[in-house]
């Protein structure tokens, strides 16, 4: 039986065997004695179950419960009763009458503070005096790694006893040996750990055996945060052998690809947000998202049957929400817009009445809520979230599963009578839902549909991101009591007990926020949209033509990217005296340029396999090469602060731009616009006219911007719609520019040392770059937010990608293939026997080239 107390919860501390004497009966059964009353379970279920408070030694209450088997409100018997308890195991008796004795005493003091301490003493007193069974062990040769003394958290009960951890599982031994004598997880069984604040401190640890579960396998609290974060460290350097750890960061990157479902991304979010079903003051919070349980139908592609994502739910009536702002603007410091919070024990166990009928009795001192506040009807409590001036509540996970018991009362209780006379029974559904079941499988269809794909970025910045605290919240009318955010009061400053533990009390009946996962915007999720063919097709192709060719286009760069570990090399060529820097091809794949450190352009014949021009236009090392459209020119730049034009068809240099006060790192061409990058801390876009280039004509270089940095800008990437620009600088900084303003859209330290190169991936949303400081790091061009950062094993210089594969070349070598979604490498590809520098893959993906640092370049195909 689970017994109510001032914090929620009652230490369980014995159960024995024995049998009760009571009124004329004898009643076998198990008695058990918690911290503030002893309840005596009988094996005959028809039999009530008796709660008798220790509060009053000279007249004792006795709570019947379940009386008859039923989940019913607690029947008091009042006045003076003789209950004589037998235990079967004699020699406990003198333990357990100094228990009570000493429980008895702690529950006559006058101030609560002095209750709870004295309590403790005596749990601790007990723990001291145990220690864990060696004898539970799975394998007599398991090495012990360390043991304490922790608490087993259930909803509403908290179980004392010892944790032990070896090198091959992890064990649970309750003091009471209830519900098992003890409970044990093999490490090799273990797939997700987390901390977790338990009463406003950081003490929690939640295991689970599963991926995707709701529940966990067992939350334990410590008595300090030395031994929790002790066992979580044994356990993490376990499973990194094993399984890779996942963070928001991980988990927004496999949502944001469609990897995972909407309703398993806000499952892993509640998770490392605090968020776990074993706590009802931090149970899991899920957003209503369907605005329309009125119509026959329901109508998933119509947007007006969606909930406004983008707010609170106390904002989503303006009425209401003006009522509340003219209160919050008049309000003392420090000030908030809404009474209650939008989770709660009392909010989850409203949901949950029908399948844990105890939780409430015992959270409501034995009786149930008035029958007209119970939840009846789904479209009547969205209402009231609407329209009540106290109710902001959100929902549940259990309203997007595939279990409806809680929907039903399928335990017969007798829930009250409402004013007009009918009984509290099932749920009442919307009209679109034939029954349960179905309710069900539309709730989950909406979470999972496209418009909310396309928005549910914007609840998580509510609930779990930037728009939580602060200015932001404050904005989007999302600002809750103080006491609900984590770090809103430090009660182990509050040094009267009494006061202390009325305030956690307050905290945990009240609710509390998440923690708080993002502090940038989040990204919203990349949803299929159908392809729309340009209108301005020419007219040897028909529209059916074009959509075929780009669809054959895109299977076969899918094919390539799906058989990067197939990637062969076809020759390797020695053609530089020193490192190559820059690698450009013509159209047809014919003739390959590439810049080295050793000053020269050097144009190579594919199909001759022979070295054919070499060009010095410095004495400085050439950075990087760009091809202009038709083949007609190769731009070049230089240490030497400038850039070299290079006309194919005249075989010599047909002009230069003096564009820089320090080295050209790197140049890009795009709609006959020049974006060199320098040294000297500046990107710099010039206008000038490709066919003008071609035609030797003289080439006017009108400069359209300078893009400023606070270091020197080692590369540049354009976006593939050519609207937004890409920088990395020689400390780490990335910047994200709008080419059509000019203008820095975001900026981030991102990598720790120099950024070798960034680039888009083919939708636009993300960015890759890497660094000196050996990382992959992903960034999303939408919020500025750092997606994934992975640690490579050596330093990558250059890569490509299709935003899910990665191929790229590092000190050692060999080229790598990554699946950013595990961060691991999937296959590794000698290739240089020195650095690999740079890159080259044609449009279709099929055909790559590399360069490196041991002077040579080296063609590479797809063996299927």
């Amino acid at each position: 039986m689970l017994s109510f107390s001032q914090n929620l919860t009652t230490s369980f501390l014995h159960q024995f065997s024995n049998c009760l004497l009571f009124a004329n009966r004898h009643n076998q059964g198990s008695l058990k004695i918690c911290s503030k009353s002893i309840i005596f379970e009988p094996d005959d279920q028809n039999e009530p179950i008796l709660k008798i408070p220790l509060k009053d030694c000279k007249r004792i209450e006795v709570y019947l419960i379940k009386e008859g088997n039923a989940v019913s409100p607690y029947r008091y018997l009042r006045g003076e009763r003789i209950v004589i308890f037998q235990l079967d195991i004699p020699k406990k008796t003198e333990d357990v009458v100094q228990t009570l004795l000493q429980l008895h005493r702690a529950s006559c003091l006058d101030k609560l503070g002095d209750q709870t301490a004295m309590i403790a003493a005596n749990l601790q007193s007990r723990l001291a005096r145990t220690s864990f069974d060696k004898n539970s062990f799975q394998c007599v040769s398991e090495s012990p790694h360390m043991d304490c003394e922790a608490e087993m958290i259930t909803p509403l009960v908290t179980n004392p006893g010892h944790v032990c951890i070896t090198d091959d599982n992890l064990y649970f031994q309750p003091l009471n040996s209830y519900p098992d004598s003890v409970v044990q997880i093999g490490l090799r069984s273990i797939r997700r750990i987390y901390k977790r604040r338990h009463g406003l401190r950081p003490l929690g640890l939640e295991v689970f055996c599963t991926e995707n579960d709701l529940c966990s396998d067992i939350y334990l609290k410590f008595y300090n945060t030395k031994d929790r974060d002790e066992l979580y460290y044994y356990i993490a350097t376990f499973l990194e052998n094993h399984i890779t750890e996942q963070t928001a960061e991980s988990y927004m990157l496999l949502w944001q690809r469609g990897h995972i479902s909407n309703y398993q991304y806000l499952l892993h979010l509640n998770n490392l947000a605090d968020r776990s079903v074993n706590d009802l003051s931090q149970y899991p919070v899920f957003p209503w998202v369907i605005d329309d349980y009125s119509s026959p139908q329901l109508d998933l592609l119509n947007p007006a049957s969606f909930r406004d994502l983008s707010k609170p739910v106390g904002a989503l009536n303006t009425e209401r929400l003006e009522r509340l702002l003219d209160r919050y603007r008049d309000m003392p410091e420090p000030r908030f817009m809404y009474g209650s919070h939008y989770s709660s024990p009392g909010y989850v166990l409203f949901y949950l009445v029908r399948v844990a009928p105890e939780h409430m009795l015992c959270l409501q001192n034995g009786r149930y809520d008035h029958a007209d506040r119970m939840f009846n009807s789904v479209g009547e409590t969205w209402k009231n979230c609407l329209e009540g001036g106290t109710d902001f509540k959100e929902l549940i996970p259990e309203f997007y599963g595939t279990d409806c018991s809680f929907l039903k009362n399928m335990l017969n209780l007798n829930l009250g009578r409402r004013q007009g006379g009918g009984q509290v029974g099932d749920v009442e559904l919307p009209p679109w839902a034939s029954d349960a079941d179905d309710f069900l499988q539309k709730m989950r269809a909406a979470l999972e549909s496209q418009h909310v794909s396309e928005h549910l970025h914007e609840w998580i910045d509510l609930i779990f991101g930037y728009k939580q605290k602060g200015s932001e919240a404050v904005a989007a009318h999302n600002v809750f009591h103080p006491l609900t955010y984590e770090g809103g009061i430090d009660c182990d400053s509050i040094e009267d007990p009494d006061q202390k533990i009325a305030m956690l009390t307050q905290i945990l009946e009240f609710g509390q926020t998440p923690r708080q996962l993002f502090t940038t915007p989040h990204p919203q999720r990349i949803t299929p949209h159908f392809h729309n063919i340009s209108s301005g097709t020419s007219n040897s192709t028909s529209p059916n033509d074009m959509e075929s060719f780009e669809d054959l286009t895109e299977e076969s760069k899918k094919l390539a990217w799906s058989n990067m570990n197939r990637l062969t090399a076809q020759s390797n060529h020695k053609i530089h005296k020193e490192a190559v820097t820059g690698i450009a091809v013509t159209s047809n794949g014919a003739s390959v340029f590439t810049t080295s450190q050793d000053s020269t352009l050097k144009m190579f014949s594919k199909e001759s396999s022979a070295l054919q021009r070499s060009v010095s236009f410095s004495n400085m090392a050439l950075s990087s090469c760009v091809m202009l459209p038709e083949d007609k020119t190769v731009v070049c730049s230089s240490w030497d602060n400038n850039l070299y034009f290079y006309s194919i068809a005249y075989g010599r240099r047909q002009d230069t731009l003096m564009g820089h006060d320090d080295a050209v790192s790197q140049i890009c061409w795009r709609d006959n616009q020049l974006y060199t990058a320098s040294w000297d801390s500046t990107v710099k876009v010039w206008k000038c006219m490709a066919a003008d280039i071609s035609s030797n004509k003289r080439t006017q270089f009108e400069p359209l911007a300078e893009l400023e940095h606070e270091a020197g800008v080692n590369t540049i990437a354009i976006s593939p719609a050519g609207t937004l620009l890409a920088s990395g600088t020689k400390e780490g900084t990335l910047s994200v520019w709008d080419l059509a303003s000019f203008s820095m859209l975001h900026q981030l330290s991102c990598h720790s040392g120099k950024i070798h190169q960034v680039a888009f991936s083919p939708d636009s949303r993300n960015i890759l770059s890497v660094g000196e400081d050996s990382c992959l790091k992903v960034t999303d061009v939408q919020t500025g937010m750092l997606l994934s950062t992975i640690h490579a094993e050596d330093e990558q210089r250059c890569f490509c990608w299709d935003g899910n594969v990665v191929l790229s070349g590092g000190q050692s070598g060999s080229l790598l293939v990554w699946d950013l979604l595990s961060s691991k490498v999937i296959h590794s590809i000698p290739a240089h026997s020195g650095p690999i520098t740079c890159i080259w893959m044609n449009e279709q993906c099929s055909s790559v080239i590399t360069g490196g640092e041991d002077k040579q370049i080296m063609f590479w195909k797809h063996q299927y």
